[in-house]
């Protein structure tokens, strides 16, 4: 077969030189020669950072994250001091309680107050993101949420320090059963953990409703004790123990004191 000039060329100048600078460098004329970094073995991958630890792993009880006496004030006349939990499938994950009551002074008129508390804990996931991150962005979505409560007049949401990492406060008023109720939801994190608290109350047969001011006030208030409660208990993350377990060595070394103790007092009470 007639072979063209240039390609008889690179066979003459392979042929010229040895045989591992031929395996080197001219052993194919098919192109499948790997350009550089066109692939990376698998130990040269870099491999993904891992997330940060979740902080919280547990939730406190709902109904007991919140003092009684703040719950006797804000709340008189509460039905059921112990609360009403709200109901969960994962108790690890999200918790609630809520408490209301009827101050009812006859023909002074009545007063109504309602309080609900809620908890949702994240854990930290390699594809999802840390625990931190995914309830800074539950925070966010229920603040969005409570400012577009269906019916509320002179919303103002506010940043709350104090409470948590981060928290906002968000006021405002609704008209139920020709009552004027006024509202106050404080949304707050904590590591983890997305507390919310909501607090309303109107007055009936006459009675003047609560100011916005005394509702946000009252309701930040049970917000902070709400947010104390994460990881006041099992959630708290654990830390080693000051007192160092003792030797075998000085174990012994104790023993034998007080042994001679007792001798010396033996001693002492012969003579």
């Amino acid at each position: 077969m007639h072979r063209s000039a240039p390609r008889l060329s690179r066979i003459l100048a392979c042929a010229a030189v040895p045989v591992m600078l031929v395996v080197a460098g001219c052993s194919s004329d098919s192109g499948d020669a790997k350009k550089p970094g066109s692939s990376a073995s698998p130990s040269a991958k870099k491999s993904e950072p891992a997330v940060e630890p979740a902080k919280f792993d547990t939730l406190p009880d709902a109904c007991t994250s919140i003092g009684k006496k703040t719950i006797e004030d804000l709340v008189p006349k509460t039905k059921n001091k112990g609360g009403t939990p709200g109901r969960s499938s994962d108790t690890a994950s999200r918790g609630g309680c809520s408490w209301n009551g009827l101050d009812d002074n006859g023909v002074k008129g009545s007063q109504y107050r309602w309080l609900d508390v809620g908890f949702t804990r994240f854990d930290s996931d390699q594809s999802l993101g840390s625990g931190a991150k995914r309830a800074t962005d539950e925070y966010t979505k229920q603040v969005a949420k409570t400012q577009a409560t269906e019916g509320a007049q002179k919303v103002s949401a506010k940043p709350v320090t104090g409470i948590g990492e981060q928290a906002t406060s968000v006021t405002y008023g609704l008209t139920k059963s020709s009552e004027d109720f006024e509202y106050a939801t404080v949304v707050a994190r904590t590591g983890n953990v997305v507390v919310s608290v909501t607090y309303n109350g109107a007055g009936f047969a006459g009675a003047k409703s609560p100011s916005s001011a005394d509702i946000l006030k009252d309701a930040q208030k049970a917000a902070k004790e709400a947010v104390a409660a994460v990881g006041a208990d099992d959630g708290a993350p654990k830390s080693p123990s000051s007192k160092a377990p003792s030797s075998p060595s000085a174990k012994a070394s104790g023993k034998a004191t007080k042994a001679s103790d007792r001798s010396t007092k033996k001693a002492a009470a012969k003579s």
